[in-house]
Formats: C-alpha cells, sequence, structure tokens
C-alpha cells in the first residue's frame, strides 16, 4: 500500500477515549518519530526488527495503519501514512515521519535545524471497514473514498475543526481524491476508521 498524504488538525478523535495504548507506549512511539527523522539527516538506514530494548512492548509490532504528522511553530509542516495495516506499528510510525518530514510534495524538505524543533502527532488507525454516508459520525470517524485509481483520505480530526456536517466531510473526501464533490452519492466506495490521536503537546 502507498503513502498518503494528508492534511490534518489538532483535535483528538472520539476513539482516543478508550486508548489502546498506554502512556509509556505512546512515548516510545513518539520518541521513535522523532529519531527517525534525525536518524535520517545523518543518513542511517531504519531497523527492519523491533529493537532488542523494546521487546517488552510486542503491541510495537502489531500492523497498524498510521498517519504521522509535523508541526513547526505551531503550524503544519508534513503529513503522510498508510491507511492500511501493512507494516509493523513501529516500523510505520518511522517510516511515515521519515516520509511527512522529507517527502510531503507540498513542503520543502525539513532541516537539520528545522528537525530539533519539530512537534509529532500519531494518528493509529483502525482497520477501514465499509459505511454508509448515513452511518458517518463527524468526529469519529475517518474517510477513504475510493473510485477505480482515485483515492483520498481525511481523518477524524478535520471535520472537527473545520466545523463541518455530515454532507460536507464526504464531499470534502471526494474533493481529495479529485472526484466530483457528489461522488459518495454514486459509485465511490466508502470506508471508514477511527483513530487514536495523539502528541508531544498532550499531556500523557
Amino acid at each position: 500500500m502507498s503513502r498518503l498524504s494528508e492534511n490534518p488538525l489538532t483535535s483528538a478523535a472520539d476513539s482516543a477515549n478508550q486508548p489502546e495504548f498506554t502512556r509509556e507506549q505512546r512515548k516510545i512511539l513518539l520518541k521513535i518519530a522523532h529519531a527517525a527523522i534525525a536518524s535520517a539527516l545523518v543518513g542511517d538506514q531504519l531497523p527492519d526488527s523491533l529493537p532488542a530494548s523494546l521487546a517488552a512492548f510486542p503491541a510495537l509490532a502489531e500492523p497498524h495503519g498510521v498517519f504521522t504528522t509535523l508541526y513547526l511553530d505551531g503550524e503544519l509542516r508534513g503529513c503522510v501514512g498508510y491507511p492500511l495495516p501493512t507494516h509493523p506499528l513501529f516500523r510505520a510510525v518511522a517510516e511515515t515521519a521519515r516520509a511527512a518530514a522529507f517527502e510531503d510534495s507540498r513542503f520543502w524538505p525539513v532541516t537539520p535545524e528545522e528537525a530539533l524543533r519539530l512537534k509529532i502527532s500519531l494518528s493509529i488507525l483502525s482497520p477501514l471497514f465499509p459505511i454508509t454516508a448515513g452511518e458517518v459520525e463527524i468526529g469519529r470517524h475517518g474517510l477513504l473514498i475510493s473510485e477505480g485509481l482515485r483515492r483520498g483520505l481525511l481523518l477524524p480530526q478535520v471535520p472537527v475543526e473545520h466545523g463541518w456536517d455530515r454532507e460536507t466531510f464526504l464531499a470534502q473526501t471526494c474533493h481529495k481524491a479529485g472526484l466530483p464533490l457528489h461522488a459518495w452519492r454514486r459509485s465511490a466506495s466508502l470506508e471508514a476508521f477511527t483513530a487514536e490521536v495523539f502528541g508531544d503537546d498532550d499531556a500523557l
């Protein structure tokens, strides 16, 4: 599964009320994201397996979809993710952090000076599941709309921050896919997910 870029915002998704990951696990994942960016700047490769020092946290090796979002001085600096659970979580976090820092086409690559000041937010996705338009809950569901080779994804935080209603959220997800705004009413495939969202600035 290829990575997708995203334009997320900072509100926590409703699913975070029942977190899957402990405070310690969250801190480890954020540390992995920062370390992945720092190591890329000196040419180091990412580890293929869970480091021995993290053997006590096997949940970090379970596959998950994840989006990593970077902020610099409060402004979006990059966001890339895997919508499907095709990678162990520790690896997915590391890869998407690097991609957000250096491959998001909306931004110049992060500099060493900027890397020291980045704030990171992680959105760990549930498995995708089919959903009807009428079942979409603002603040709880993220959406993936697809038709042919076109796909568009928006995280659960996005409509909350923008104040969108359900139809606007559906239309904007279609727009993200490069589809007509009303494609969700027709033949486009509609899937949903929830997300556990946390970041450097959270009181974990």
